[in-house]
């Protein structure tokens, strides 16, 4: 059986070898207009204008092929194409070799529509929408295409960071665990803990003797008492008291 290439209809070598990866055999191709600055592709303008962007409902194969390294030092290749085909008769309508992730671009506001960026035998481009009535083959698409990309070796290239964001994150993984013999020291606000009461201080017997003093008197004195007045004798205050009252002691001797 004659085996031909996806992208071009042509036939290749006999011992080239072609596996199918997926296959849908009513998808929509809409003639789309350009990708909205900030939206991307949106497929609500695809369908809005009651059909009149829908071209015509085509076969979707995935087709993964290898060539064999041939005798004069040929290398083997392997490629991915995506081609779009009358479902009738099988003639290729468009292809999309799948030459980079961009060329399959998902929409904004659908799981079920794509942009699929076409190419002809002369390098011209173009980008055509296509839409699937299931949403079920809309996602074994998308998986056809993950396992062609790992084929291709371009598994884990998709949203790689640049060199410089790379750099930034391994700086920011760095080992910062403990090493032997090394500590941590946290301090917490206190907040985060009870302060412990503060002991009363201790003093000797002669501090507080030394510390201690009365206040003040009110009037604002020295602070020093006055001395207690003299203590008269027993006799000579009752005799004081008599001849204050007017009695004579020398006649009647001393009030008792």
């Amino acid at each position: 059986m004659e085996v031909l290439d996806p992208a071009t209809g042509r036939p290749l070598p006999s011992d080239a070898i072609q596996r199918v990866l997926f296959i849908a055999n009513s998808v929509h191709v809409y003639n789309i207009p350009p990708m909205t600055p900030g939206k991307g592709h949106v497929a609500a303008s695809w369908t809005a204008d009651d059909g009149k962007r829908q071209i015509f409902t085509a076969r979707v194969r995935v087709i993964e092929t290898a060539i064999p390294a041939t005798e004069d030092g040929g290398d083997e290749k392997v490629k991915t194409d995506i081609a779009l085909e009358d479902a009738s008769n099988g003639s290729l309508f468009a292809a999309a070799p799948y030459t980079a992730v961009a060329v399959v671009e998902p929409v904004s506001d659908s799981s079920r529509f794509f942009a699929l960026r076409v190419q002809d035998e002369a390098g011209r481009k173009a980008t055509l929408g296509i839409g699937f009535e299931e949403r079920s083959e809309a996602f074994d698409f998308g998986v056809s295409l993950q396992e062609a990309q790992k084929t291709l070796g371009w598994a884990g290239t998709a949203g790689k960071k640049p060199a410089a964001v790379e750099r930034k994150d391994s700086a920011e993984k760095r080992d910062l665990s403990l090493k032997d013999g090394e500590t941590i020291t946290i301090n917490l606000p206190g907040r985060f803990g009870r302060r412990k009461p503060e002991p009363p201080p201790k003093f000797s017997n002669d501090d507080a003797l030394s510390s201690f003093s009365l206040p003040p008197p009110p009037g604002g004195g020295s602070g020093i008492l006055p001395p207690p007045p003299p203590a008269a004798t027993s006799a000579r205050a009752k005799r004081l008291s008599a001849q204050k009252l007017g009695f004579d002691d020398g006649k009647f001797g001393e009030f008792a």
